[in-house]
């Protein structure tokens, strides 16, 4: 049966003219079956692509996704370190005035840092959903130990006030800001001498600016001293009580007298470079007991 011919008769126009194919039963057989199967692969391949499309629409979808989450997490990292500079600076102030009352410094924060060797990855490798999960959990711990340690520094707060409340004659008398306007050119401790080139110790602060700029006195005092001294030309020297005692050197001018009662913020004299000096500057020194200390401790603005 499967010899069995068949006749395909095909007309070419309207004057008769026609072809006539032979063809085996088999060979009909082959072509119905590369037909269908021409077809089925033509609806797989349309599958496939269909399916390859969606994909891709999901895949887009995704990584719009990811970086949307990717700026959500750094707009949150950022803020979370603002908080934790911020803590850092009230940690550091209210360890400034313990010193200051004699109280001990303190809680040092030590919140776990977003930074450092574990700084956050914002790269698509790393933004995988179980990285987002450790991400999320990472910044709720952070969070967590920010509360702690507010709380902590709340408690001391507390106890300074009361301290303050109950010495406030002291700290009127202790200085607490900076002298004058300008910038540090040399702080307390070794370095290097400008004049020898050889290592010393500075026993102040410098802070340079233009000649006649204000300087203020840093507390509540007396003052002992209104005077040329020196290397240190013209300095003003004030008696703070309680073994404290601050300098003020290298002054243009002076504006209090000796004996003179001044208070917080009270104008003393202006920046100058009288003495031995390399350019116009204050120099500014805090004794406690007759030992020069570092001034930055007591400065708190």
């Amino acid at each position: 049966m499967i010899r069995k011919k068949y006749q395909i008769l095909v007309l070419k126009d309207n004057a008769g003219n026609c072809r006539t194919f032979t063809l085996r039963l088999w060979i009909c057989l082959l072509l119905t079956g590369i037909f269908f199967a021409s077809l089925a692969m033509n609806a797989y391949f349309f599958q496939n692509t269909r399916q390859n499309w969606l994909l891709r629409v999901r895949l887009d979808a995704t990584q719009k996704n990811l970086l949307d989450q990717h700026d959500q997490f750094r707009s949150l990292t950022e803020k979370l370190k603002q908080v934790e500079s911020q803590l850092g600076k009230v940690a550091e102030f209210n360890a400034k005035v313990r010193v200051m009352a004699n109280l001990d410094p303190g809680h040092t924060p030590v919140a776990t840092s977003l930074g450092g060797a574990e700084r956050i990855d914002f790269s698509e490798q790393y933004l995988t959903t179980h990285r987002q999960e450790l991400l999320v959990r990472k910044m709720h711990n952070f969070l967590a130990q920010l509360q702690t340690e507010t709380r902590l520094e709340e408690i001391q707060q507390e106890e300074l006030l009361a301290v303050l409340r109950s010495n406030q004659g002291f700290f009127a008398s202790t200085p607490s800001i900076w002298p004058t306007e300008g910038w540090v050119t040399s702080e307390f401790g070794y370095r290097r001498s400008p004049f020898t080139d050889r290592r010393e110790f500075h026993k102040g602060l410098d802070i340079a600016g233009p000649i006649g700029t204000p300087v203020y006195a840093t507390a509540k005092g007396l003052v002992i001293s209104s005077e040329k001294d020196g290397a240190y030309g013209l300095t003003v020297t004030i008696d703070h009580g309680s073994g404290i005692i601050t300098n003020y050197a290298h002054l243009h001018s002076i504006a209090v007298k000796n004996g003179q009662n001044v208070s917080r913020g009270e104008l003393l004299g202006y920046m100058g470079n009288t003495g031995r000096t390399t350019g116009p500057h204050l120099h500014y020194e805090v004794r406690l007991n007759g030992i020069p200390v570092d001034p930055l401790r007591y400065i708190l603005n």
